[in-house]
């Protein structure tokens, strides 16, 4: 199956692994709608891609609003006349032991890493029923299998998106198929702290190598599913 002529919905497509898969999809012919909380940001990429002979289009999407979600991939629908994949990538960390973390940043990650994701399932699942065909692709994390000090919440949350999405292969396959990517450190804005954003550049990918993973599950013939990729940089431990 090709990528070209897809019509494929992003989230958090306005930085990082969401832009670059946003990029990458399109110059391979994918037909691209991009959601992101910055409107700049995803005018120009939409410009950029665009500008290069692709075709995309974006609104402002917060994943943490099950309307903005609806809008979407409404926007997939009215413009492109389908839609043949949701890459459920809009995620948030805050790195800190649990003695020094804040509620309020244990329920954003909640929010938008799990919750987001629950809010795209409920957005896109009757329009792949009503096709009888889609792709569910999810961004998680290695963190949602190995678990270290600091990131206590941030893997709970990855590890509660790890087992929603297999039930969610198993539920609504064949027709409908789901995969799961968990990259590893990767060069976006994982975290605001410069000690850590220091350790992280040594040993961390671009976030190209996570968008080309997910180009690849895409592009599977309809009869096969690739569940599960786990993808990191070779100087990760």
């Amino acid at each position: 199956m090709e990528i070209e002529d897809q019509v494929i919905a992003i989230t958090g497509a306005s930085v990082g692994i969401g832009a670059a898969t946003a990029r990458v999809l399109a110059a391979r012919g994918a037909r691209v709608v991009l959601g992101a909380r910055r409107e700049d940001a995803l005018a120009r990429i939409v410009a950029e891609i665009e500008a290069d002979g692709g075709h995309a289009t974006a609104c402002v999407v917060d994943v943490t609003r099950p309307e903005d979600l609806r809008r979407l991939i409404a926007l997939s629908v009215e413009q492109f006349g389908r839609l043949d994949a949701l890459v459920a990538n809009a995620g948030v960390a805050t790195v800190a032991p649990l003695a020094e973390g804040t509620l309020s940043d244990w329920n954003r990650m909640l929010d938008v890493n799990l919750r987001g994701v629950l809010h795209g399932i409920a957005a896109v699942l009757p329009v792949f029923s009503a096709q009888g065909s889609g792709h569910f692709v999810t961004v998680t994390s290695t963190a949602a299998a190995k678990w270290v000090p600091g990131q206590g919440v941030y893997a709970a949350s990855k590890a509660g998106v790890r087992a929603l999405c297999e039930v969610l292969r198993q539920e609504v396959g064949p027709e409908i198929r789901a995969t799961l990517v968990c990259p590893g450190a990767t060069d976006t804005e994982f975290t605001t702290d410069p000690e850590l954003r220091e350790r992280m550049a040594a040993i961390a990918m671009a976030p190209d190598a996570v968008a080309q993973a997910i180009a690849y599950a895409l592009a599977q013939p309809e009869n096969v599913n690739i569940g599960e990729i786990v993808v990191r940089s070779a100087a990760q431990p």
